[in-house]
């Protein structure tokens, strides 16, 4: 997809009306102390280097200043490669934003620098948020993060190749995909599993199979259970049946990353491997017929399948807490929040927009994506200590597929400094 925005933008009552709603929302109207201006930092999407982001927030923002006229926003956009950073110097310098859209707000909400969701939106508006992405919003019970824009993994294969090796269905437990990828490799396919568990995205990589074999990073309480007997279990698997009879290709899943197995996907070389909807989109360009199915479990469904969010959130520095409360409410109307998931090949983080989407034939090739998200499982982005440790499964989790290495010793070793982490919340 990748154009830019040519949708038109609702205002505040109008997408109130589509909601069937008549309250009086908390951030509309006057500010009563004259003209505000706000200042957006937000991450670029455009992965092509075109200005589709940069667009999309003039629209909004110009649409939004003609029925706000009390209020201004400056927007600042910057590439995902530096945002993140840039928004840290600037609170860092006492001069933060009043809006950051970027990757993370567990650390600004411990600091107690933000506004709380429900001191900012209306009631329809933070209601109608998806369920997981408003858990996975909260630090400590409290909602401080927004989530802008929204995304899952399936598992594709490519359809050309599935038929060439004589495969006629598609897997239904993991042992069926390893025989799968048997097939696929009996074929001379490069890659029968692409299984991505360098640094670039290791931890995302990790996170689907531990949720397909039963649990995840975390436990009923909260707190990091990486090396649970299930994790462990669903590891080995891993190394015995498809790394060690050589059926995730000719480079080591710990020196794999995400976009070289991604590129190799859109080449035709990989036969299977999880991926996301922009995924789909590029390999479909390069022709290739792509499969979709969720992440089989070890003896049937999975019990869980991740769920991925950026956030957005609103600064007290500058104390315009209303103003804020006003754009946010403009900014998750059904027609913006689809007009930014479209163009980015994303999904929409509220129900209304997802059942929208869900319904419009233009997009019927992403709704085993929509199926997933509402039951899907975040990583603890809640936590402050969810960086540390994910940057740890990036740099750690790749030995446990290496040949003599252990999967109990590496699990043990990234759960004891996630403790670590965790006891300096």
């Amino acid at each position: 997809m990748g154009r830019a925005v040519q949708r038109p933008f609702i205002g505040l009552t109008a997408a109130t009306a589509a909601l069937g709603m008549a309250a009086v929302l908390t951030g509309c109207g006057a500010t009563g102390s004259g003209d505000v201006t706000l200042h957006l930092v937000a991450a670029d999407y455009d992965v092509s280097g075109g200005q589709t982001s940069k667009v999309y927030w003039e629209q909004l923002t110009t649409a939004f200043e003609a029925e706000h006229p009390g209020i201004k926003v400056e927007v600042q956009i910057e590439s995902w490669n530096d945002v993140d950073r840039k928004v840290a110097e600037m609170v860092e310098a006492g001069n933060a934003p009043d809006v950051a859209q970027i990757g993370a707000y567990a650390d600004y909400a411990a600091d107690g620098r933000l506004y709380a969701a429900d001191q900012l939106l209306s009631v329809p508006v933070q209601s109608n948020f998806l369920v997981p992405l408003t858990d996975a919003g909260e630090y400590k019970g409290t909602q401080y993060g927004l989530p802008f824009a929204a995304s899952t993994r399936l598992l594709f294969y490519n359809k050309e190749l599935f038929a060439e090796a004589g495969i006629t269905g598609t897997p239904e437990t993991w042992d069926e995909l390893a025989e799968d990828a048997r097939a696929l490799k009996d074929s001379g396919v490069r890659y029968p599993f692409a299984l991505p568990l360098g640094p670039e995205e290791a931890q995302a990589e990790t996170l689907m199979w531990l949720l397909s074999g039963g649990t995840g990073y975390t436990d009923a309480v909260d707190k990091y259970a990486i090396d649970s007997q299930a994790n462990i279990s669903a590891f080995e698997w891993l190394r015995d049946e498809l790394v060690k009879p050589g059926l995730t290709g000719p480079v080591a899943p710990g020196e794999l990353n995400r976009k070289d197995a991604f590129a190799a996907f859109t080449r035709g070389e990989v036969g299977m491997l999880n991926g996301h909807p922009s995924l789909m989109q590029a390999a479909e360009k390069e022709g290739v017929d792509v499969g979709k199915v969720e992440l089989p479990g070890r003896e049937g469904e999975a019990k869980g399948s991740m769920g991925v969010a950026d956030w957005i959130m609103g600064f007290k520095e500058n104390g315009h807490r209303k103003e804020i409360g006003a754009f946010f409410d403009y900014v998750f109307s059904d027609a913006n929040v689809l007009a930014f998931a479209r163009q980015n090949d994303l999904l929409p983080p509220t129900v209304t927009a997802s059942e929208a989407m869900e319904k419009d034939p233009e997009h019927a090739d992403l709704r085993e994506f929509l199926h997933a998200l509402p039951t899907s499982v975040l990583p603890p982005v809640g936590k402050t200590s969810w960086a540390a440790v994910s940057e740890t499964i990036k740099k750690k989790i790749g030995k446990a597929m290496e040949p003599g290495g252990s999967v109990a010793a590496t699990l043990s070793e990234i759960d004891g400094d996630a403790a670590e982490a965790e006891a300096a919340e």
